[in-house]
């Protein structure tokens, strides 16, 4: 599970932000709910895995390939996904460049990170295709 490729409507791919309490978190959970309103993955509930609901384990059991997205070094959502057996493909937002209590939250930042953990294949994101009818992938 550790392709970076590009996930542009690619099925079964699971993404999980920690939105923690801090604008990297806020950025990490913006980024996710882009992606997943892009058709690139569908945000799903650390919560539900963490507490070891049996549904959304066996969902999570389901999906081709786990994607968390921390904001910093704590890295709460790969814990959390590997706490529960799995082995996620992992983003540090801090890796990124993105420093916790000095990052601004706008389409710049979600863009930008978007487009890294997309392995920087989806142009439209940055051409605007966030808001494109047919998906961010020209779908």
């Amino acid at each position: 599970m550790s392709d970076k490729s590009c996930m542009c409507q690619e099925a079964g791919v699971l993404i999980f932000p920690c939105s923690g309490g801090s604008d990297v978190g806020e950025l990490s959970d913006r980024v996710a709910r882009r992606m997943a309103r892009c058709g690139q993955a569908k945000m799903f509930c650390l919560a539900g895995v963490g507490a070891h609901v049996p549904g959304m384990i066996e969902s999570t059991k389901a999906a081709k390939k786990l994607i968390a997205i921390d904001g910093c070094q704590v890295l709460c959502s790969k814990k959390i996904l590997e706490h529960a057996g799995f082995s996620p493909v992992s983003f540090n937002l801090k890796d990124m460049g993105f420093e916790k209590g000095k990052t601004q939250i706008n389409d710049e930042s979600i863009e930008k990170t978007a487009f890294q953990i997309s392995g920087g294949k989806v142009e439209e994101i940055i051409s605007g295709g966030f808001n494109n009818p047919g998906g961010c992938c020209g779908n």
